[in-house]
């Protein structure tokens, strides 16, 4: 047909492609593209304009924007947001699509979207995304100066990180420091990780440890999370690995801790 309209490519759809171009072109979505160097904060997850932290899907989306589009600042904002802070989109600039998550609330009682009355048994919550543009604030001119502005320090790469310390201790976590690979036992519930001065850098380190912390997370008496793993390496397994590395990039930034790449974990990702 002469006037048939090319289907608008829903949100779901978008950002899934975003993330298979993301890995076609050999770039994890979920590798941070900068160290945490901003003077917003240690925390390395993408920020709005009021310095919240960015959670879910959208991490990956706009690390992954970032990284296509070599930004080098973690802070993100709407048009409206910019000129409300006296600055302004240049010309040209192509912003960056973010989500969040709502619903709808259908019943045979009530129109849709309404409150239900009364105790109606045929209600159904229809969850869904909508979806906004934001730019980044090196595509703003005219931003107060705290929205350009560098750390002044960055921590020696050989020394332990207090709030990482911290952070797994509190966890509860049994951890072994022992031999010279890293691993979950299910069996026994404990995590093996060689000791600290093996790993060439703390980063490393932390990166490696938190990996093996969210594999923890999948035990019976925690998420209870099973992807149906029968053999190593199958279906199932990479599942598993793919679900860990992506948990331990959102730790490691909101620690202000850059997650190494691990190798051997190549082929899940494919």
């Amino acid at each position: 047909m002469k006037n048939a309209k090319k289907p608008r490519e829903d949100i779901y759809s978008r950002i899934t492609n975003q993330i298979i171009a993301s890995l076609e072109r050999g770039v994890k979505p979920w590798t941070q593209p900068w160290k945490a160097a901003h003077a917003a904060g240690p925390v390395s997850r993408p920020l709005r304009h009021n310095g919240e932290a960015y959670a879910g899907i959208n991490v990956l989306t706009l690390w992954a924007t970032a990284t296509e589009r070599a930004h080098a600042a973690p802070i993100w904002m709407t048009y409206k947001q910019a000129k409300q802070l006296g600055g302004h989109v240049r010309k040209g600039q192509k912003g960056a699509p973010v989500v969040y998550a709502d619903k709808i609330l259908r019943s045979e009682s009530e129109e849709v979207g309404a409150t239900p009355q009364g105790d109606d048994d045929n209600v159904r919550v229809i969850p869904f995304l909508k979806s906004y543009t934001v730019f980044n604030v090196e595509q703003i001119e005219g931003l107060p100066e705290q929205y350009y502005n560098l750390a002044t320090s960055q921590p020696n790469p050989d020394q332990r990180i207090e709030t990482a310390e911290t952070y797994y201790r509190s966890l509860g976590a049994v951890i072994q420091h022992t031999g010279k690979s890293a691993c979950y036992i299910p069996s026994l519930d404990v995590i093996h990780i060689p000791r600290f001065e093996a790993f060439r850098d703390a980063e490393s380190y932390y990166a490696t440890l938190y990996h093996e912390c969210v594999h923890w997370t999948r035990h019976a008496s925690r998420l209870n999370r099973d992807f149906g793993r029968k053999k190593f390496g199958d279906a199932g397994y990479a599942r598993e690995e793919l679900v860990a590395e992506i948990g331990a990039a959102f730790v490691c930034a909101d620690l202000g801790i850059t997650c190494k790449d691990r190798e051997d974990h190549a082929a899940y990702i494919s």
